[in-house]
C-alpha cells in the first residue's frame, strides 16, 4: 500500500496531517487548559442529558435496535426488524440516507453502515441540539421506507 502510494504521489504516507505537528500539539494543549477552567465539562454533562431526551423517540422507532450514548456522542442503529433484530443488508447503506437527509438540511451526522453517529461540538446549544435530532429523526423515518 505504501509503495502504490508513493509510486503514485511520489511521497510516502505513513501518517495523519496532525502527527507530529508542533501547532497541533499546542491547540490540543490549549483546548485541555480551557477545559480545567470554567465549566465546559459540567456544562456539556447537561447538554448530554439533554441530548438523551430529545432522543428519546428513536427508543420507539419500530426500526431502530438501539439507542447508545457516552457523554456527547450518541449513537442510532437501524435495523430491518426491531423484534429480531434483523439487520438491513449493509449495501443498503441506510446510515448514509440519514446523513444525506441531514447535510440537506444543515446537520451533520456520521453514517457506519446502517449506524448514525452524533457527534456534536462542545459549543452546541440545546436548541441545535433538538434540530439536529428532529432532522435525525426524519431521516431515520425516510430511510426506513422499504
Amino acid at each position: 500500500a505504501f509503495y502504490d502510494d508513493y509510486q503514485r504521489l511520489r511521497a510516502f504516507l505513513h501518517s495523519h496531517s496532525y502527527t507530529g505537528n508542533a501547532l497541533g500539539c499546542r491547540a490540543a494543549l490549549a483546548t485541555l487548559e480551557l477545559f480545567g477552567q470554567g465549566d465546559v465539562l459540567k456544562h456539556n454533562a447537561g447538554l448530554a442529558a439533554h441530548m438523551s431526551r430529545v432522543c428519546e423517540p428513536f427508543r420507539e422507532h419500530p426500526r431502530v435496535a438501539e439507542v447508545r450514548q457516552t457523554g456527547m456522542i450518541l449513537a442510532i442503529e437501524m435495523v430491518k426488524d426491531r423484534a429480531s433484530r434483523e439487520p438491513f443488508p449493509w449495501q443498503e447503506r441506510r446510515g448514509l440516507r440519514v446523513y444525506r437527509h441531514g447535510l440537506e438540511n444543515g446537520v451533520l451526522l456520521r453514517p457506519l453502515g446502517n449506524v448514525v453517529y452524533f457527534m456534536p461540538p462542545y459549543v452546541i446549544d440545546e436548541q441545535q441540539i433538538e434540530t439536529m435530532a428532529r432532522v435525525a429523526l426524519d431521516g431515520v423515518h425516510l430511510a426506513s421506507r422499504d
